[in-house]
């Protein structure tokens, strides 16, 4: 029998969605849920349009009882339709957005110049 460590990515099939979680089973006789608060960073108001019945989806294991074959896992922070890689997290820089700020003005300026020169140019 397969055992499933933390942090492994894994191959499974839906066989339920209920309004806390997805259920789901793989072909090694493991059972898993995932906890509608592992399924995006984001609120999650209906697991139902995330996955479909019968759906092939990759998850990461949180944790694994290998006496009872069951699997906790996530989806939220891998491409769960994808092969199941993992998505970069996104760092904020010291600066933040204050390099964006200081530039919209100038990108603001450009692009009114830009749209005034296309409707001369639709004038003549």
């Amino acid at each position: 029998m397969i055992k499933y460590k933390t942090g492994k990515i894994v191959n499974v099939s839906v066989t339920g969605v209920t309004e806390y979680g997805i259920f789901v089973k793989d072909n090694n006789g493991y059972d898993g849920l995932i906890h509608i608060s592992e399924i995006s960073e984001k609120f999650v108001q209906n697991p139902r349009l995330y996955v479909k019945n019968n759906e092939s989806i990759y998850a990461e294991v949180l944790e694994c009882d290998d006496i009872n074959h069951h699997l906790k896992l996530s989806i939220k922070n891998i491409q769960y339709r994808n092969k199941g890689l993992k998505r970069k997290k996104i760092i904020e820089t010291e600066h933040g957005f204050s390099t964006l700020a200081a530039k919209l003005p100038d990108w603001i300026n450009e692009n009114v110049k830009n749209h005034k020169n296309a409707l001369n140019s639709i004038d003549k």
